[in-house]
């Protein structure tokens, strides 16, 4: 059930003032990935109303602003460039029912197995990445049309600028919290730039951004299989990017603000949020975690925040265009390196020497991959190697305890999990020619966990079976049993009777 969540005229305040300060961050963002994306500016605006208003209704995250990104701009590039805007359309219909199927599915869920490295290195990564994206409006194009960087007086007033709105966001918390600092921010210095009629670059700059309502658009491709094989792989990674971006993103507002969302409901509403943003021309987004910093930053916790920010940054696009345009881009510039400073775990610079190598190793990586390559490559990699590196620890920790039993029986305790990275250790734990004529592997302290394992047990059998001896396995554990029974033929070995299991004494595998 959707609710806004708000109670009291305070909290209605602090949301739509907050909502205001994000639609004023959002307008430079999402012209400047529409560019990247290689498209108009107002489809780069009607997805950040789009996607942010559906999103803050639907989704599983109160307070998280979502918009279009760069994360997924840079994978629209090839698409536009060779088949054009409309099979972009076409691809973000596309990517949102494959987001809500991950709803359906409750896919959402697998963003727990994301270790806390991987999620320092995220953060890290995409602060780096927020202000290498800033560093471009430092510079001005020449007379012959080459960006040039800022030197002399332009780059003082640009940078005077900044510092101001940096210091005022900084100090005015201190004073009063009866007003978002960002906001007041952004009045204060866009104001002061006016009056003293400053020569420094603004939003209208960029591009224009005043425009009508977004329309109701059927994206005209053929709707054909070749159409599909075209826009699917495309879809598939704008999906992946985005709930990628979405869930770690709402995973980190979690932690700040010590609640919790619903990543599988996040999932749904940021599908529901694409495939309509595709249908009313707009190039589709995911969660922004810059501008989700400054909104939770100013207050904005519930989902009337993002509402109002969408609703603000409507009205910017049908009425006040011709103001907005005017506000400094030092200004906005001054509001995003606030959050990179806010976003930037600064903890993890004191902590590197102090975890284990392998963690600090793929925090660097982690944070590496995203500022070079993108979010969602950065997350898979570190992930598999942080899987790499558990398997490798795990499969150095298997070892046996050996003794006779009174019945003349050789048994050996394993110790530790047996899986594809420590069967070779296993094997080389046991030498059938010097053991007696029964053995037995106790499985107390230990599980059978995939397929290399039970092909192990099926080498080490067929080992003893040809120097004459018989291998029991002992205290197997109901997953471990039901492994071995899946295997069939596909292992001989005897499974001893257990009471604590109820298994059938000598019951061939």
């Amino acid at each position: 059930m959707f609710k806004l969540g708000c109670a009291s005229r305070v909290c209605v305040k602090n949301e739509i003032l907050s909502g205001l300060t994000v639609a004023l961050a959002l307008v430079p963002e999402a012209v400047a990935f529409a560019f990247v994306a290689g498209v108009e500016p107002l489809v780069g605006l009607y997805a950040a109303f789009m996607v942010g208003l559906l999103a803050a209704i639907f989704g599983g995250r109160p307070g998280m602003i979502s918009g279009a990104t760069g994360a997924m701009a840079v994978v629209m590039v090839a698409l536009v460039a060779d088949h054009g805007v409309e099979y972009l359309f076409a691809a973000v219909v596309l990517t949102g029912l494959l987001q809500m199927g991950a709803g359906v599915l409750r896919l959402g869920k697998f963003i727990r197995i994301v270790p806390h490295p991987v999620m320092l290195g995220f953060v890290n990564g995409l602060a780096i990445v927020i202000l290498l994206s800033q560093l471009q409006h430092f510079q001005v194009s020449s007379s012959e049309g080459v960006m040039e960087w800022m030197s002399g007086e332009p780059l003082m007033i640009f940078a005077g600028l900044v510092l101001l709105t940096m210091s005022i966001i900084h100090f005015l918390p201190k004073l009063t919290g009866a007003f978002p600092a960002s906001l007041a921010a952004i009045i204060l210095v866009s104001l002061l730039a006016l009056g003293m009629d400053l020569d420094t670059t603004t939003v209208g700059d960029l591009a224009s951004i005043k425009g009508g309502l977004p329309a109701f658009h059927i994206p005209s491709v053929p709707f054909n299989f070749e159409t599909l094989m075209i826009i699917l792989p495309y879809s598939f990674i704008l999906a992946a990017v985005g709930l990628i971006e979405s869930l770690l993103t709402l995973s980190l507002i979690d932690e700040v603000t010590n609640t919790r969302g619903r990543g599988n409901r996040e999932c749904m509403g940021q599908g529901i949020a694409n495939t309509v943003t595709g249908l009313f021309g707009g190039m589709g987004g995911c969660a922004m975690i810059g501008q989700s910093m400054i909104n939770v930053n100013s207050g904005g916790r519930q989902r009337m925040s993002g509402v109002a920010a969408a609703l603000f940054l409507l009205i910017f696009i049908l009425f006040a265009s011709p103001l907005i345009e005017r506000i400094p881009m030092a200004v906005l510039v001054g509001v995003m390196f606030v959050v990179v400073i806010a976003t930037f775990e600064w903890s993890s610079l004191r902590i590197i020497g102090k975890i284990p190598a392998s963690d600090a190793f793929i925090l660097v990586l982690v944070s590496a991959v995203t500022v070079f390559t993108d979010l969602a490559v950065a997350v898979v990699v570190g992930v598999i190697v942080s899987a790499l590196v558990f398997a490798w620890e795990h499969a150095k920790h298997i070892n046996i305890r050996t003794y006779d039993d009174d019945r003349g029986s050789r048994v050996h305790e394993l110790n530790g999990p047996l899986f594809f990275g420590s069967v070779k250790n296993f094997l080389e734990l046991f030498n059938p020619e010097d053991e007696p004529n029964d053995v037995i592997i106790e499985f107390q302290n230990s599980r059978v966990a995939d397929h290399s394992a039970i092909e192990a047990i099926d080498t080490l059998a067929e080992r003893y079976i040809r120097a004459g001896k018989t291998l029991h396995l002992r205290h197997l554990s109901e997953e471990c049993r039901q492994l071995l029974k899946k295997a069939g033929d596909l292992v001989e070995v005897n499974v001893m009777e257990d009471p604590r299991y109820r298994v059938a004494d000598d019951q061939l595998a």
